[in-house]
């Protein structure tokens, strides 16, 4: 009796428990890291929906689990099972991306290239983002340091711009002291794919040593992209990014990159 307490029904019991600490803990933090993108990033932040459902997936799970243990019927086996096979499969999965994404973020590029592409990204007005400004001070960066390397600044003009991303990259690196000779605008571009493709047809940047230069976690597939578009020689310039917003990044790209997958982009 006091073996079937210890290996049987109170094992059971203490496992559930766990269980349930586990996912409620977990459910916490997704809306609290939610939560800390919203007031620091705004409302719009791009993807951060994804923590909302993770913390009602938790959560969700932990009330299965607090129901089965108070109706003993309740058979919670196919729970468990399920959720191993799920959590197994998605860290499986997950752990396999991310190491991708983290690869690119170490990439820090080659010396005299030939063009470096620096891709735009969100302009507040007239200002740059602190993604896109964090970008810029990797470029003013290499340009300084190669001084015979021309930069081809992509990104065409969204909601919430005054002007094209391009032009707000121009703006902040003429001021730095890089002379626009060694600047070439792109400013129809709306998207990675077409920054890649218009910047290309701009300068034949595709046939040359050329720098793909992003925020650290976007490196990746960007060079991925890069590649599958024909460039012959392209290689990462990684950026810093947010500390704050890093992991976000981070499961936001790997979600990208399973869509970029899905649609053979890369």
């Amino acid at each position: 009796m006091e073996r079937d307490c210890v290996y049987g029904k109170g094992y059971t019991g203490k496992r559930d428990k766990n269980l349930n600490l586990l996912c409620f803990c977990a459910g916490i933090i997704c809306l609290a890291y939610f939560l800390l993108i919203v007031v620091y990033a705004g409302i719009t932040a791009d993807f951060a929906w994804i923590w909302v459902v993770l913390a009602a997936f938790f959560e969700g799970i932990a009330l299965l689990i607090r129901y089965g243990r108070k109706h003993p019927g309740f058979s919670l086996k196919w729970l468990e099972y399920g959720i191993a096979v799920i959590a197994l499969s998605g860290i499986l999965c997950f752990g396999i991306l991310c190491s991708h994404v983290i690869s690119g973020m170490k990439s820090s590029g080659e010396k005299n290239l030939d063009y470096v592409v620096v891709l735009g990204a969100h302009v507040k007005g007239d200002v740059p983002s602190k993604a896109l400004e964090l970008r810029l001070k990797a470029a003013l960066h290499y340009a300084r340091e190669n001084e015979n390397t021309i930069l081809i600044l992509s990104g065409g003009q969204g909601f919430g711009e005054d002007i094209t991303e391009a032009k707000c990259m121009e703006n902040y690196l003429t001021v730095h002291g890089i002379h626009k000779e060694r600047l070439v605008l792109e400013e129809k571009s709306t998207s990675t794919k077409e920054n890649l493709k218009f910047s290309d047809a701009l300068t034949g940047c595709g046939r040359k040593n050329t720098g793909i230069l992003s925020n650290n976690f976007h490196v990746y597939r960007a060079i991925k992209l890069a590649r599958k578009m024909g460039y012959e020689h392209p290689c990462g310039i990684a950026a810093a990014s947010d500390p704050i917003m890093q992991v976000h990044y981070v499961v936001r790209e790997v979600a990208a990159l399973l869509k970029e997958k899905l649609k053979g982009n890369i």
